[in-house]
């Protein structure tokens, strides 16, 4: 008896189905992307449960007649590909004919459709008991899908919570408005609409629709073309950023995708103007010749190639930089708060001047003169301004330790004797010469106050003026997911219009005078794509904040902020590294100082 056989065609199906459709968005990105190869103008997407119950997907396009609707849910059949050359020129945003019938074999299927002649209603159930009747005469399409993998229990233990699901729809459906601004599209989840654009062909009007007013104001045509490539689109002024490549959005002929090296060519053009750790928010289409690029590598087509990828990342690296160079990129002037004005001041004061003001009165010219004399009027001020200086850096970096609580010291107590470069202490012992990293040790010591606090009832500060944050829908539906984990450490955080959230408090352990860009850092944060590890989620929160609070290297620090650092260091659970790995502390032994100066010979 022959072992080998041809599979159950719903068998098939099913194992096709494991690689098109692995999430709710995935029906909805094939649902939505035939709706566009039908040349609709109008798409409408209704959810229940976020698509776990129910994903409804309608159009106004050319619709199908009743051979080419049940042709549809047989596999590999396609209006898109008659021959292979036609493979090499692929104009639509499908073509392989495995996304429906996948669809239907783990989920019940309604498809509702008619192209203005003949109406045609068909059911299905697993991908079988296709049954047919008529219907009305509306030209378009519609089809509702039902009961996601519920023949497939396995498949449905591993789909994510309701929020994550949904906030991968939104997602998708925002990058897919950007790609087709002629196309109106409504997202609807629950009655609640999510997603709507008026589809009149205005880039920049969707951007607002996603973004919001403040990125929307911040953002910068660009456009040009050579022989191969044509590029248009909008990218962020350098103070624009997110925290996540999300805010990347290539679209190659209208098709959204994801290249890894087009996306690493376009963030290192903002090289030197935006923090290593941050991204633009760019939104570009590629227009190309079909046949230098190939999009059937991935079931899903998010993945491409190109043939000539170095021209396309010349004309990239071209236009986005010099775009860049063309700007004043000088951020608008906001009231300056405390803490920038200490800033300021501690710029202008330089270090210790001659005592002899007459001499050089006498011997200074006029500008000479006046420049020093203000010089020493900022002396005259130094001393108050340290005072409130040590005060300052008492209320944003240290924390009192409880000498009840103290353990043994890990590290002997050291004397400071200076600073080099304004970064680095000099101390000194029996054992011999420390070099501290006033930064790095600064931040382990609020880390370990941060954690504590977080593990304690937190001290809450009311905000004189709340924070609004704005953001995408999708980065949104996260966020108000874990309102109750915000809350629970005293942000008080509230809904504020549509995809904006308004924070009225915090914990004492944020910096009242960088609330706002710590509050925003911990929101990035959340919104971060992947799986929520909590343990992961309150190390970053805490490791952030500590660093956000903490003197930062090139500024200057009295004997009393020296003292207080190497005291504190002292009995840190881990005094020898930041929260990040950096080293704090480095040490010269009496032994290697003296071999160094040939004092000890071996």
């Amino acid at each position: 008896m022959s072992k080998i056989h041809v599979m159950d065609e719903v068998l098939a199906n099913k194992i096709a189905a494991g690689e098109v459709v692995e999430k709710c968005m995935n029906v909805v990105k094939e649902l939505v992307e035939n709706s566009i190869d039908a040349e609709a103008s109008e798409i409408t997407i209704r959810l229940i449960d976020s698509g776990v119950k129910e994903i409804e997907v309608s159009d106004n396009g050319i619709g199908m007649d009743e051979d080419d609707a049940k042709l549809a849910f047989q596999r590999h059949a396609t209006s898109k590909l008659r021959n292979l050359d036609d493979l090499f020129y692929i104009e639509s945003l499908g073509f392989r004919g495995e996304a429906l019938p996948s669809i239907a074999s783990v989920s019940n299927v309604r498809l509702k459709t008619s192209n203005g002649e003949v109406g045609t209603l068909l059911t299905l159930s697993g991908g079988k008991d296709l049954k047919v009747e008529r219907t009305d005469l509306q030209k378009g399409t519609t089809i509702t899908v039902s009961d996601l993998f519920y023949n497939t229990p396995v498949r449905l233990k591993y789909l994510k919570n309701l929020y994550v699901e949904l906030a991968h729809i939104v997602e998708y459906l925002n990058k897919m408005a950007l790609s087709y601004p002629s196309i109106k599209f409504t997202l609807i989840n629950n009655d609640k609409v999510l997603l709507k654009t008026d589809g009149n062909g205005d880039l920049l009007k969707v951007i607002y629709e996603i973004y919001g007013v403040d990125i929307t104001k911040k953002m910068i045509p660009i456009s040009g073309d050579n022989d191969d490539y044509s590029i248009n689109g909008y990218i962020s002024f350098p103070e624009v950023t997110k925290g996540n490549r999300n805010s990347i959005t290539t679209l190659v002929n209208g098709r959204v995708i994801k290249n890894n090296e087009l996306n690493k060519c376009i963030v290192d053009c903002y090289h030197t103007y935006i923090h290593k750790d941050r991204y633009p928010v760019i939104v570009l289409n590629i227009d190309v010749d079909p046949i230098l690029v190939d999009i059937n590598i991935h079931p899903t087509k998010m993945d491409i190639k190109f043939s000539k990828m170095d021209t396309l990342k010349e004309l990239l690296v071209e236009l986005i930089t010099k775009r860049l160079e063309e700007l004043t990129l000088i951020p608008e002037v906001s009231v300056r708060d405390s803490y920038s004005v200490s800033e300021v001041r501690r710029q202008i004061i330089s270090n210790d001047k001659s005592d002899d003001f007459d001499e050089v009165k006498a011997n200074s010219s006029k500008e000479k003169y006046e420049e020093l004399q203000l010089d020493f009027e900022v002396q005259e001020e130094k001393k108050e301004f340290e005072k409130q200086e040590k005060q300052e850096l008492e209320e944003a970096l240290p924390f009192e330790v409880d000498m009840e609580e103290k353990v043994e010291p890990r590290i002997k107590k050291m004397i400071p004797r200076g600073v080099v470069l304004m970064t680095y202490i000099v101390a000194e012992n029996e054992d011999g010469m420390y070099l501290i990293d006033q930064h790095a040790a600064a931040e382990r010591i609020n880390y370990e106050k941060i954690l504590k606090q977080m593990k304690e009832k937190p001290i809450i500060i009311d905000l004189l003026v709340p924070i609004k944050i704005e953001l995408r829908s999708d980065e949104f539906i996260l966020v108000k997911e874990r309102f109750s984990l915000l809350e629970s450490y005293g942000f008080q955080v509230e809904e504020f219009g549509e995809n904006t959230l308004i924070v009225r408090t915090h914990p004492s352990w944020i910096v009242e005078e960088r609330s706002e860009e710590m509050i925003r850092k911990i929101v990035d944060i959340m919104i971060e794509k992947g799986q929520f590890d909590f343990d992961q989620f309150i190390w970053r929160i805490a490791a952030t904040t500590a660093c956000r609070m903490s003197v930062m290297a090139n500024t200057y620090i009295s004997s009393e902020d020296q003292e207080w650092i190497l005291e504190n260091i002292r009995y840190c659970e881990n005094p020898f590294t930041c929260p990040h790995g950096r080293p704090t502390i480095i040490t010269y032994t009496r032994y290697e100082l003296e071999r160094l100066f040939k004092r000890q010979l071996d």
